[in-house]
């Protein structure tokens, strides 16, 4: 079959060592909603957090794996090293560099990467993120933020923006992106390290914001060492089931290791690592987090997909409790 183009970022999976403190964060401190409450199903005794839009719409997705004994990280190569999240416009930017100073926020100035304005800042835990002003974006749509957010509606994050990768050879990636996923190399900006190479950005799909990658090739580092506030995975986003299937089949001709098909129940999945070490999915638009919650009620129960249902009593025996009705 004729593969169609990738249509942008899906959802970025993290690590956190605190969920209750995580929860606290992007859902009062970001004004994110938790739209699913669930766990790690490599691993039940731990949480799968789902911060997103309103409902989880496909490219509104940040996720965190509760790993309570997760050391620092120690930033590097081979490693998805900024995550960006979207808000409407410039002036959101100065919005939040107010609420960031209100909430005691590590965050930098207001500065300008490749024609668009950006606030870098830090979790508690130095999740290196970025909010991107969508003022001029003309690519990819972002969602819908929740009304009831902690944040009025005309500044809140509503999608992921561009995801970083910072390798120790950009060409190689380079070539995933353009020759296997089917990226366009659209342009480059001067790298903020001195002496370091130009930063690389490519796009899929209709571009913008939400339909990036930007590629940063750093001679001056160590691998990663990834542990709290590093990033797991990158996934981007494949129309339905049968396009998802056609990736596996092309993967297997090409002979590229991958995890084949997998059952993620709000959606499917396909994972593959490439030669820099970074870990993609490839995940499906739907069915989405209303299969087993209504709108309302969005990441109040712990969620299982069914076949962890059996096992309810048990998985929640292991959790420490997560009230996100406070």
């Amino acid at each position: 079959m004729q593969l169609k183009p990738l249509k942008g970022q899906h959802h970025v999976s993290a690590i956190t060592a605190d969920a209750k403190r995580n929860y606290n964060f992007y859902t009062k401190t970001l004004g994110m909603r938790l739209v699913k409450k669930s766990i790690n199903q490599d691993d039940t005794s731990v949480y799968h957090l789902f911060y997103a839009d309103e409902r989880g719409n496909p490219g509104t997705d940040l996720t965190f794996f509760e790993l309570p004994y997760a050391g620092n990280t120690y930033p590097g190569t081979n490693s998805i090293s900024t995550t960006s999240l979207r808000v409407p416009t410039d002036d959101s930017l100065e919005y939040w560099t107010k609420r960031f100073e209100e909430y005691q926020v590590d965050h930098d100035a207001i500065s300008e990467h490749t024609g668009r304005k950006t606030l870098a800042f830090r979790d508690f835990e130095g999740q290196r993120l970025m909010l991107v002003s969508d003022e001029n974006n003309d690519g990819v749509s972002g969602g819908v933020p929740w009304e009831k957010s902690t944040v009025p509606t005309e500044h809140a994050v509503y999608g992921l923006g561009p995801v970083m990768l910072t390798v120790a050879k950009a060409e190689t990636s380079a070539q995933v992106l353009t020759q296997l996923l089917g990226y366009r190399e659209v342009r480059s900006y001067r790298s903020l390290v001195e002496g370091q190479p130009d930063v690389r950005v490519f796009e899929t799909g209709e571009g913008g914001t939400g339909a990036e990658v930007h590629l940063e090739e750093r001679s001056d580092l160590p691998v990663e060492r990834p542990g709290r506030g590093s990033v797991h995975h990158v996934a981007f986003r494949v129309e339905n089931e049968e396009e998802l299937r056609g990736w596996v089949s092309h993967l297997k001709q090409l002979r590229i290791p991958s995890s084949g098909f997998v059952e993620r129940y709000y959606f499917k999945s396909l994972y593959f690592r490439e030669a820099n070490g970074i870990l993609y999915e490839l995940a499906t638009d739907g069915p989405g987090f209303e299969e087993d919650e209504p709108f309302e009620t969005l990441g109040e129960r712990l969620a299982l997909p069914p076949y962890f249902e059996e096992k309810r009593e048990e998985i929640e025996a292991k959790l420490k409790p997560l009230d996100t009705k406070e």
